[in-house]
């Protein structure tokens, strides 16, 4: 077998090993599918494992940004990965994973996330449960009787938004010291910004995008920079009560609108739980936000097989909501060893106690309440990928 990059000549065998996997494209998305595929291919992004002229298995890396605190860092967004039927429990999903890790590095992402079928072989590579996508169901009627504090301006919106689309986000997300929330490219959003079947609405400080399904209205994507623009584009989407009486929308765990409606006697909120992996300690330390009031100085020590430079005692720093990881000079058995994936979940803000629960954080409890402090954050996604 042999492991090597796919390119647009593969696109046939890489859409068969995906119908295996999760089911038939339908035929409106296929076009837009390998347009994606191509575009990610060019990027040496898309890995496969070929037997001979048969190709085995695939994992496609996006170019992505996440926010932590409030901060931007380059994130790896690992999906479609596939084996085929007949080539499972070989082993060939592990080395394929574990390729994508180093891709992951050589493309220059400290950090990398993936939504997972199943979690076995995910966390034994160094992957964690860090946060979820969260989607609630809401009254129309409810979202309807939001009533704007100004006249804020609303336009349609299309592909050549893409731009104002990014940087709205990122005004946002840094604005809100957001965790877990990802930026796709330019190219992306373009792609998403033509989809016909979709209703798209831009503001100065914010955006929705919603379409209508059999079970109402569903909004993939809300964003909203103050409580005006939060008013006028979610009043706009419980306009249609008349019509419909559900809205299912994909939101932050802390999301305005639940403040906005009047009656909420109950929340429901569904969750896709997504993974998370250090993939460079240092650079992924560094370019975090922490809360500016938080200190902290401290060592730790990780356990890293699939990445041994992240292996061994790290002085972690934090102050004026910055961090620093830099390797130690202590002996081996000082302080807290985390795996990677414990540590990976609590750069995510898994508590300490939760990891030691675990089995996954072994060793001192002393600075446990520290760690906690200075990695606190509510992860979350609005994406799926």
């Amino acid at each position: 077998m042999e492991l090597r990059e796919l390119t647009v000549d593969d696109l046939d065998a890489v859409l068969d090993n995906r119908r295996r996997a999760f089911g038939p494209v339908p035929a409106p998305e296929e076009e837009r599918w390998r347009a994606m595929t191509a575009s990610v291919m060019a990027g040496g992004r898309y890995l496969g494992v070929v037997d001979g002229p048969r190709l085995v298995a695939t994992s496609r890396i996006h170019d992505f940004t996440q926010w932590w605190h409030g901060r931007p860092i380059s994130m790896g967004g690992v999906a479609s990965v596939t084996v085929a039927p007949e080539d499972r429990g070989r082993g060939v999903g592990r080395i394929l994973m574990q390729a994508t890790i180093d891709r992951c590095a050589a493309l220059g992402h400290p950090i990398s996330a993936l939504y997972p079928a199943t979690t076995h072989i995910y966390r034994s590579l160094g992957w964690e449960h860090a946060g979820a996508m969260h989607r609630a169901t809401l009254s129309a009627e409810a979202l309807r009787t939001i009533r704007p504090t100004e006249q804020v301006k609303v336009r349609r919106m299309g592909p050549g938004d893409a731009s104002e689309v990014i940087a709205i986000l990122g005004r946002v997300h840094a604005a809100t010291r957001a965790c877990g929330p990802l930026v796709r490219d330019e190219s992306a959003w373009r792609l998403c910004l033509e989809e016909k079947d979709d209703f798209l609405y831009l503001a100065d400080d914010g955006f929705v995008v919603y379409h209508w399904d059999d079970d109402g209205i569903r909004v993939s994507n809300l964003v909203a920079g103050s409580e005006a623009t939060a008013r006028a584009l979610w009043s706009l989407v419980g306009s249609s009560a008349s019509v419909v009486k559900s809205v299912h929308a994909v939101v932050a765990p802390d999301d305005p609108v639940f403040w906005l409606i009047g009656d909420r006697p109950r929340d429901e909120v569904g969750q896709t739980r997504w993974m998370s992996r250090i993939v460079d300690l240092a650079p992924a330390v560094a370019a975090r936000g922490f809360p500016a009031g938080v200190t902290l100085d401290t060592v730790i020590r990780i356990d890293d097989p699939q990445r041994p430079a992240n292996s061994g005692p790290w002085r972690l720093s934090v102050s004026g909501g910055s961090g620093t990881a830099e390797p130690a000079g202590t002996p081996p058995d000082a302080g807290p060893v985390f795996t990677a994936g414990a540590f990976s979940a609590l750069f995510a803000g898994v508590p300490a106690a939760t990891l030691r629960r675990s089995g996954i954080l072994t060793g001192p409890a002393d600075d446990d309440d520290a760690l906690d402090t200075a990695f606190h954050a509510k992860p979350y996604m609005l994406d799926y990928f």
